[in-house]
C-alpha cells in the first residue's frame, strides 16, 4: 500500500483532524487526566483539539496524511509556546485540570527556540501502517532547516519506545499530575 501525500491541514480540515484526534487519545494518559468522564470525554477533547487546530493552523504547522486520518500538530519556534486557552464552556474543575497541566508542562520545556510537537495522532482505524512516523518527519525536517532542535512531550509510557527508535531522546520526566517525558529531537 502506498503512503497517502502530507499535506498542509487548512481550515476545511478542521472536523476531520479533530476527529481523528479525539479517536486517537481516548485512551491517552494525559487526555484521560483532563476529561476523565467517559459521557464527556468526545465533547471535551473535540474542544480541546480543536482549540489546538484553530490556534495553529494559519501557521502552517498541521501536516496530515489519509484526509487527516494522521495528524502532526507543530508550533514553530516563533510562536512562543503559548499555553492553551480553555473553552468557556468548560466546567471548573475542567478548566483548573487542562490549565494546571499546561503550566507544569510548559515550564518544564526550555528556554531556548525549538519546533515543538503538540500532537500527534493517527485514526484507530487507520494504525499501524506506519502513517505516524511519516507525518511526523514534516516538523522534524523545517526543525531540521533551521538547525533547531524538536521537542515533544508524551504521558503514554508505551511512545516512549516508539519515540526513541525514531530519534528521540528523553530529556526530562514529570511525576505530576500524570507521568510525562520530556524529549527532544536534536537538531540534524
Amino acid at each position: 500500500m502506498t503512503t497517502p501525500e502530507i499535506t498542509l491541514a487548512t481550515p476545511t480540515d478542521r472536523d476531520a483532524v479533530v476527529g481523528t484526534l479525539v479517536a486517537a487519545f481516548v485512551k491517552d494518559p494525559i487526555l484521560r487526566h483532563l476529561f476523565p468522564d467517559d459521557a464527556t470525554y468526545p465533547h471535551y477533547a473535540a474542544t480541546f483539539f480543536g482549540d489546538l487546530f484553530d490556534k495553529r493552523v494559519h501557521r502552517s504547522s498541521i501536516w496530515m496524511l489519509g484526509g487527516g486520518a494522521s495528524v502532526a500538530v507543530w508550533e514553530p519556534p516563533d510562536a512562543g509556546h503559548a499555553s492553551t486557552d480553555a473553552d468557556p464552556d468548560y466546567p471548573a474543575d475542567v478548566l483548573a485540570r487542562v490549565r494546571g497541566y499546561d503550566e507544569v508542562v510548559h515550564a518544564a520545556l526550555p528556554a531556548y527556540p525549538f519546533w515543538y510537537l503538540g500532537v500527534l495522532g493517527t485514526h484507530p482505524d487507520s494504525a499501524g501502517r506506519g502513517w505516524g512516523r511519516v507525518v511526523m518527519r514534516a516538523g522534524l525536517d523545517h526543525a531540521a532547516a533551521e538547525g533547531l532542535p524538536a521537542i515533544l512531550e508524551t504521558s503514554n509510557p508505551g511512545n516512549v519506545e516508539l519515540y526513541r527508535r525514531a530519534g528521540w531522546e528523553e530529556m526530562g520526566y514529570l511525576a505530576e499530575p500524570v507521568p510525562t517525558w520530556i524529549m527532544q529531537q536534536p537538531p540534524r
